[in-house]
This record gives C-alpha cells, sequence and structure tokens, in this order.
C-alpha cells in the first residue's frame, strides 16, 4: 500500500472527538474518530486521501504508551512493556506501523501524570517538534494546520522506541 502524501495528525486526550468534529467542515481536511479501527484499516483510510491533512484518533503506538503507563503506574510489568515494544518494532518492520506526522495533545493540564510524561516526555523526545500541546478541542485546532512547526521526521522507530523502555518519569530528557 502506497504512503499517503497527506500530512497526519493523531489527536489525543479527553477531548479528541470534539476536535475532530471542529475540523470535519474544513475543505482540505479529512477527519474521522477512527479509536477501534485497525492499524491496516486506518492505513487504507489514510492512503486514499486526497485532503493536505488527515486527522484521527487512532494511535499506532497506544498499546506501548498504555503498557509504558501501566508499568510506571505498577499496574504491569516489565515484560508487558517489552513485549508491546518488540510487536511494534515487528509491526514497524512489516511497514505495518507508521507514526503519524504529528501528536496533537488537547488540554495537557488535564492528563493523568504519568500520560503527561508519556506524551510530553517519552514521545517528545523522540521528535520534540511533532508533539504539541494543544490548549482547545475547538475550531482553533485549525489554526494549528495553518502554522504547524517545521521539524525533521520522525527518526525510525526503531531507533528510539527499544529506549522507551528504560525512561523514567521526571528523568527524561535528564541524561
Amino acid at each position: 500500500m502506497e504512503a499517503s502524501t497527506s500530512t497526519t495528525l493523531v489527536v489525543v486526550g479527553d477531548e479528541t472527538t470534539s476536535a475532530i468534529h471542529a475540523l470535519e467542515g474544513f475543505a482540505n481536511v479529512q477527519a474521522a474518530s477512527l479509536t477501534d479501527a485497525s492499524d491496516a484499516e486506518v492505513a487504507r483510510w489514510s492512503s486514499v486521501s486526497a485532503a493536505p491533512y488527515v486527522v484521527h484518533d487512532h494511535d499506532p503506538l497506544a498499546h506501548v504508551a498504555a503498557a509504558w503507563v501501566e508499568f510506571f503506574d505498577d499496574l504491569s510489568t516489565y515484560g508487558v512493556l517489552e513485549l508491546e515494544i518488540a510487536r511494534a518494532l515487528e509491526a514497524a518492520g512489516r511497514h505495518e506501523l507508521d507514526v503519524p506526522d504529528y501528536y496533537v495533545v488537547i488540554h495537557p493540564e488535564h492528563l493523568q501524570i504519568t500520560w503527561k510524561h508519556w506524551w510530553l516526555g517519552v514521545l517528545s523526545s523522540a521528535s520534540p517538534s511533532r508533539v504539541i500541546p494543544w490548549p482547545a478541542a475547538d475550531e482553533s485546532l485549525a489554526q494549528l494546520l495553518r502554522r504547524l512547526p517545521a521539524a525533521r521526521a520522525w527518526p525510525e522507530v526503531d531507533a528510539w522506541l527499544p529506549t522507551v523502555a528504560s525512561a523514567v518519569p521526571d528523568r527524561i530528557g535528564l541524561g
């Protein structure tokens, strides 16, 4: 399947549905809630879009994120985190996992602390300009599309995802 030529944004946070609905009326945006879709379904949906921007709420790294958060919240084991990282790396190797161009984190101040560390620490440490905290889930998100930060593309997943297991909340980025 061909890669999408659109700029892809994954919206995360408590108000993702309203954020996505706020963008549905724009001609240059294809937006949909795809939380229950498979990675393959999202890839097909994205690849056929002619819109310059594709916006949805399906995080291809959701299982890794949940395993990381659960490990540091003492709800899961390190083995589960390692397993989810290995699965994501295998999927990336088969070209079945694509990290979106940008993650938009709606109301990061309302996130539970470990999730905040995931989005604004672990994930953004791989590519700081590709994870964007956003204060509202309304039409103002369209303003973001007009001024997305120019940044290097995400590094290859296998270059940074294995380090996620050793990223400790409150210590990320301290060396």
